[in-house]
């Protein structure tokens, strides 16, 4: 429901005398009202509807526009965009939903680990200079986790970004992990990294 209410503003008035000079009163002082206070008064409608509207305004969109449900949490499983991964958090990727992981507990199979997140800082406008940046944030924390691990458990890094439309928006999360294999690789994690 949509209530108009009419605003009441105050106006400053100047009087000028014959000889040039200015007698400015103040708003609450008027010469043909002195002593008495001016009251704001407030318009309300008499009438007041009665009725909600039982439908939707029309050119509302009914869904989504394609590619939005990758930056948006499933509440049904655990798969979750990549920016929403934190550091010690054991996931699963599916290289047909690019942008999203499915959580999974560390003491069972999984593909990888996040070792740190960061945030992208700058300007980019190209996937080439927010990889670029991005890689260059994950490399160092990858290669002294990495150095920490025992030999044969990891094999491949996943550095996860935003593409420039999602950085554009605000999204500037990197997550950093380790992996068991590279891309095309099944081999697994199963416990978490040290």
């Amino acid at each position: 429901m949509i209530l108009g209410i009419g605003a009441v503003s105050a106006i400053a008035l100047v009087v000028t005398s014959g000889d040039g000079s200015s007698d400015k009163k103040p708003p609450t002082e008027s010469s043909s009202t002195k002593g008495r206070l001016p009251s704001p008064s407030l318009s309300i409608p008499s009438r007041i509807p009665s009725e909600l509207p039982s439908s939707l305004p029309s050119g509302v969109p009914s869904e989504l526009p394609s590619g939005v449900e990758s930056l948006l949490p499933s509440l049904a499983s655990d798969e979750v965009p990549y920016y929403m991964l934190r550091t010690g958090d054991c996931f699963d990727v599916d290289g047909s939903r690019p942008g999203q992981a499915v959580k999974r507990p560390c003491d069972r199979k999984h593909d990888a680990e996040v070792v740190t997140v960061t945030e992208l800082e700058g300007a980019y406008t190209t996937d080439a200079a927010l990889k670029k940046a991005a890689s260059g944030l994950c490399r160092e924390p990858l290669d002294s986790k990495a150095a920490k691990q025992p030999a044969d458990t990891v094999r491949g890094t996943l550095v996860q970004y935003p593409d420039p439309a999602g950085f554009k928006i605000g999204i500037d999360n990197v997550a950093c992990s380790l992996a068991a294999d590279g891309a095309d690789g099944n081999r697994k994690l199963t416990k978490p990294l040290r």
